[in-house]
């Protein structure tokens, strides 16, 4: 997976919205204000392309449990984030289904107000 593809995918789901945090190299990928996906444009760059998404407990750690290529989150909360190396062992079609479970997981805890809104823009 390129930046490209993986910024189109994101960016492909409802309601998503782009941001720069932290600093004006890492992306973060919103969804009715929460985060659900974040990476480092740097490291893309240079070669080295991972993403952090967030998951339920059990599932986070069976992924780590699985993927050598799946580690804790970086920088985050070890227990809801993992961060994923990118074109390593982790096939394109299981980061869209990591990204689409990251998605789900955070839309599904906004409020039901803030998920109408989203689903109506």
């Amino acid at each position: 997976m390129n930046l490209e593809a993986y910024y189109e995918y994101c960016l492909s789901k409802k309601g998503v919205t782009e941001h720069f945090p932290f600093d004006e190299e890492t992306l973060v990928f919103k969804v009715g204000g929460k985060m659900f996906a974040l990476s480092s444009l740097n490291e893309w760059e240079k070669g080295n392309p991972s993403v952090n998404l967030k998951y339920n407990p059990e599932y986070a750690e069976e992924l780590r449990a699985e993927y050598a290529d799946i580690k804790p989150g970086w920088h985050m909360s070890k227990i809801h984030w993992n961060t994923i190396e990118i074109n390593r062992e982790v096939t394109d079609s299981l980061i869209k289904e990591l990204i689409d479970h990251s998605y789900e997981l955070v839309f599904n805890s906004l409020t039901k107000r803030i998920q109408l809104e989203v689903l109506g823009s």
